[in-house]
């Protein structure tokens, strides 16, 4: 007997800490996204990314010249944390820092030439595991799925 079986408990205290953890949202999420990451982290080791520099550098190819505090929120990643990522980044030449000359307590973020041609060069490099994936769960699951995901991020956003 676990000591989850040992609680009395209603249903919404099911749904908020079920007897399962594969019935829990947050710990699903995680667990997928290991699953799904675990195809492109020894391509992104080879190219001497963190998870988190590559969401930095995708979000910067997303939309050129971002405000920093913007490639946080997109990246999903803490301003402290993107701090040390940028200076990283910009050792490396993949990344350029400017004051917003406008506004000069803005910080704007943009790939340099160096950044297009690494993400270039994933994106390539990705396309074959990016490809499996799909045949291995379905196009139009990974659809379903990323509507699904979308509107629950929108929840937040209420």
């Amino acid at each position: 007997m676990s000591a989850l079986d040992s609680l009395s408990r209603d249903s919404a205290e099911d749904l908020l800490l079920p007897r399962d953890t594969t019935r829990s949202v947050p710990l699903m999420l995680i667990r997928a996204r290991v699953a799904v990451m675990s195809r492109f982290q020894p391509l992104l080791a080879q190219c001497g990314l963190s998870e988190q520099q590559w969401r930095v550098i995708r979000t910067l190819a997303e939309a050129d010249n971002l405000d920093a505090r913007e490639v946080a929120e997109r990246a999903c990643v803490l301003g402290p944390s993107l701090s040390r990522i940028i200076k990283t980044l910009q050792a490396r030449r993949l990344v350029l820092r400017r004051t917003d000359p406008e506004d000069r307590r803005r910080v704007m973020l943009s790939l340099t030439p160096a950044g297009v041609d690494l993400i270039a060069q994933l994106t390539h490099q990705g396309s074959a595991s990016y490809a499996d994936f799909v045949r291995e769960f379905g196009a139009d699951r990974i659809d379903k799925l990323l509507d699904m995901l979308n509107d629950l991020v929108e929840l937040r956003q209420k």
